[in-house]
């Protein structure tokens, strides 16, 4: 059967059963045709709702499936128990058999035919989804909107999802009878999802291109180990919690999460003061997802963050996040590989997850000495550890003036109720002090951070004169982004390119950036010529 004659506009020839006075398809064919190159797929998968004789179903196997692909077909065919039922089922059957193409005919109504179809594509993984998806399946605003939700969730990214009647003119638009209301709540329902084909508000047919990615959102006993996550729906809820003079910073880490991590994503900031501008910024500065959300949280009142400074944040959010799980991540890191592996993360009932600190494995002078995390990534149980924050926030103001401030606090208050991440998940001082070796160290997988999917630049943003010039320690810890870069860090070219993806682009090269560079060289010049003078004064 060449294509050429289902092609040509009078498509009703004595090759196919039409009835010649139901052809509510032909003249649709050429802005479908013109569809056709943005179907990607060699062989497209075809779900049609609603196939009534198969005049569009032809077409499309005829032309579109020519070389490769396949149809399915729903349609309730009155449950074969009229004449008219029966003789449209024939008709379609023997019309899809003539174009010797693979088709399948579902004979239900179309919400069980959409739940069979979306059990068995949970069972096909990668292969799931179709290319083409048409609803025409009723008239009832309500019943439009059903088979729209139901074949979205089998629709592919890229999808050509085709609405019908949209300007029907055999009823109010405004009336439950009319499928405009159920087509108009499903553009508002996933909105951010798709591209709107639609050439005018007048045209008969709602066309789209769907641009996110598929998700069926429910699963079968059998397949339930390998999709549960996803089928949830709730996705990883990633905290920071930044004043304005991280604000660039925290966006390349957030966008470098988003862009590396597949599905559902919710990002909380606590604010500890940034300005409008640089919300905007951080908001600008993230990719175009619909499965992802951004919220800016206040300080609860009476913050320590308010009364002690930005870094007990940490823990004043304990109080204020919406959920019972999140992953902390510090607004120096660069994230390199997706966050799911690490979301998932057993922590074998304790309160926080967290990576070993490389600088001080076993601790320091001011805390115990036994194994020592870094609080700059931080998985944490917040139903745990939330039944013992009065304790916490106690310890804060006893221990304020700590070394390391909320790092100590919080190894001396989880003491033995935190699970060991791996190191790859907070890859610090790589390039320096990582390098150095010490009997503390000996005990940490220090190869684990080669390639890792957390960076974590430690150290100070403008270090001062005797960090720079410690013997000890060389190349110095700094972060990129400061006056004295991070010089022998291997991801530090890494960072800059991801700053330039977000609205701070071109930083590194504009004036402003290097008046800031100066500015902080002679600060730190000077605040040690200071020193020097007060030390030699004092003797």
């Amino acid at each position: 059967m060449s294509a050429s004659t289902v092609t040509d506009l009078s498509a009703s020839t004595n090759e196919y059963e039409f009835t010649p006075t139901q052809d509510w398809f032909t003249h649709h064919i050429p802005s479908w045709k013109s569809l056709f190159p943005l179907v990607t797929s060699p062989e497209p998968r075809i779900l049609e709702i609603g196939s009534w004789e198969g005049r569009s179903a032809v077409f499309l196997l005829a032309t579109l499936c020519a070389q490769g692909g396949e149809m399915v077909c729903i349609d309730h065919f009155d449950l074969m128990r009229t004449p008219a039922g029966r003789e449209r089922h024939h008709k379609l059957s023997q019309n899809l058999q003539r174009t010797g193409r693979p088709f399948r005919i579902l004979p239900q109504f179309s919400v069980p035919a959409l739940y069979a179809l979306l059990e068995e594509e949970i069972v096909r993984d990668a292969s799931a989804g179709f290319d083409w998806v048409y609803v025409d399946g009723s008239h009832r605003a309500d019943d439009t909107l059903l088979d729209a939700e139901l074949a979205w969730r089998l629709a592919r990214k890229g999808c050509i999802f085709i609405l019908d009647d949209y300007n029907w003119p055999e009823q109010p638009v405004e009336s439950v009878h009319h499928p405009r209301r159920g087509i108009d709540a499903f553009l508002v329902l996933h909105a951010g999802e798709y591209e709107h084909l639609s050439k005018t508000a007048e045209q008969y047919q709602m066309i789209l291109r769907k641009t996110s990615e598929m998700r069926i959102g429910f699963l079968v006993d059998q397949r339930a180990e390998r999709h549960f996550a996803s089928a949830l729906g709730l996705g990883i809820y990633l905290v920071l919690a930044i004043d304005t003079s991280y604000a660039m910073a925290a966006a390349v880490t957030i966008r470098s999460a988003i862009e590396k991590t597949v599905g559902r994503m919710t990002i909380y900031i606590v604010d500890c003061g940034i300005c409008v501008e640089d919300k905007e910024k951080i908001k600008s500065s993230l990719p175009e997802r619909h499965d992802v959300t951004l919220v800016f949280l206040d300080l609860p009142t009476g913050s320590l963050a308010a009364e002690l400074g930005v870094t007990w944040a940490k823990v004043d959010m304990m109080k204020i996040l919406p959920v019972e799980r999140v992953l902390y991540l510090d607004a120096d890191m660069l994230v390199r590989r997706s966050l799911e592996e690490l979301w998932n993360t057993d922590m074998e009932g304790s309160s926080i997850g967290a990576a070993m600190d490389v600088g001080f494995p076993m601790g320091h002078d001011g805390v115990s000495r036994r194994r020592y995390f870094n609080a700059g990534m931080l998985l944490i149980d917040l139903a745990k550890a939330r039944m013992h924050l009065s304790e916490l926030e106690a310890r804060v103001r006893e221990m304020k003036d700590a070394r390391y401030r909320d790092q100590d606090v919080l190894n001396v208050h989880f003491a033995g109720d935190w699970a060991e991440v791996n190191l790859s998940w907070n890859a610090q001082g790589l390039g320096t002090y990582a390098e150095i070796g010490s009997a503390d160290r000996d005990i940490l997988t220090l190869g684990d951070m080669k390639d890792p999917g957390v960076v974590h630049f430690t150290g100070p943003v403008h270090p001062d004169l005797v960090a720079v010039l410690n013997p000890f320690v060389q190349p110095y810890t700094s972060k990129p982004w400061g006056y004295a870069g991070a010089p022998g860090h291997p991801f530090k070219d890494e960072w800059w390119g991801a700053l330039n993806e977000t609205a701070w682009a071109g930083w590194q090269g504009s004036t402003q950036y290097h008046e800031m560079c100066e500015g902080e060289k002679q600060k730190a010049i000077q605040d040690s010529i200071t020193k020097f003078e007060t030390r030699v004064q004092f003797y």
